[in-house]
């Protein structure tokens, strides 16, 4: 069952969302060509708790890092290590916050250096969707119309919508209902009310929408080797034009 938040509860996923959308700014700034994804965990970890808050993720069902941090073909869930960006490499950096027992989650792409065409255009499209998907999150919709906005866009462009993970709800847990596929399922979904917070998701491969799980149980990436991008805000659903809650 969905959860509307209160005016008390929507103003502490605030404060955790400003922190989420602060730290992805920081870490674009310091993405760059010879860092370790490792260290930018460390960064991360360091930049939350600067900001009297906790990583949402860090031992969460057993994750290991502050954040998911996945290179090129890894879809989601990657743990941050030793590997070392190169120039052309794209990184998707997924960051939950807890401030005072709520929760901030967002998500971006990152290009290092300079970047092929194909990968640019996957950023792009995959960016204009998670836009669209959320122009959709208002007062007596659908989630349906969140999904369908989404997938139109992606397979517009020749891409393809990851089937096995979705969007969420979020507020006082990371994961709350309802679940918000980012393609079509059969019948409309739930019903969208003010005052429900989600975290809508796109993630969008250059090929086919098959993913596996790696060996660390965790990191997922696309079963033809092909590469993937993931962009995610917390929205606020409201009678009217959403608001974006980790937007900076």
């Amino acid at each position: 069952m969905h959860e509307l938040k209160n005016s008390s509860e929507i103003m502490y996923i605030r404060h955790a969302c400003r922190i989420v959308g602060e730290l992805l700014q920081y870490l674009r700034e310091i993405t760059k060509e010879g860092v370790t994804t490792g260290w930018l965990d460390e960064k991360a970890e360091a930049f939350i708790k600067k900001r009297g808050a906790t990583p949402a993720f860090k031992n969460y069902n057993g994750f290991p890092a502050s954040i998911c941090a996945s290179v090129n073909d890894e879809v989601i869930h990657g743990i941050p290590g030793p590997y070392r960006l190169r120039e052309g490499d794209i990184l998707s950096v997924d960051v939950g916050v807890n401030k005072s027992g709520y929760i901030g989650d967002a998500a971006i792409t990152i290009p290092v250096g300079q970047i092929s065409a194909q990968k640019a255009q996957l950023l792009r499209v995959t960016e204009e969707a998670l836009y669209l998907g959320i122009a959709q999150a208002v007062h007596n919709n659908h989630v349906s119309d969140i999904s369908q906005a989404v997938q139109n866009h992606v397979e517009k462009n020749g891409f393809s919508v990851v089937r096995d993970f979705v969007g969420h709800g979020v507020g006082k847990k990371l994961h709350e209902e309802p679940p918000i596929p980012n393609y079509k399922t059969p019948g409309r979904g739930p019903r969208l009310f003010s005052g429900m917070t989600l975290a809508i998701e796109p993630m969008v491969n250059e090929k086919a929408f098959e993913v596996v799980v790696k060996k660390d149980n965790w990191t997922v990436v696309t079963k033809d080797g092909g590469c993937s991008a993931h962009f995610e805000h917390t929205i606020l659903v409201r009678d009217g034009e959403p608001e974006i809650l980790t937007l900076v």
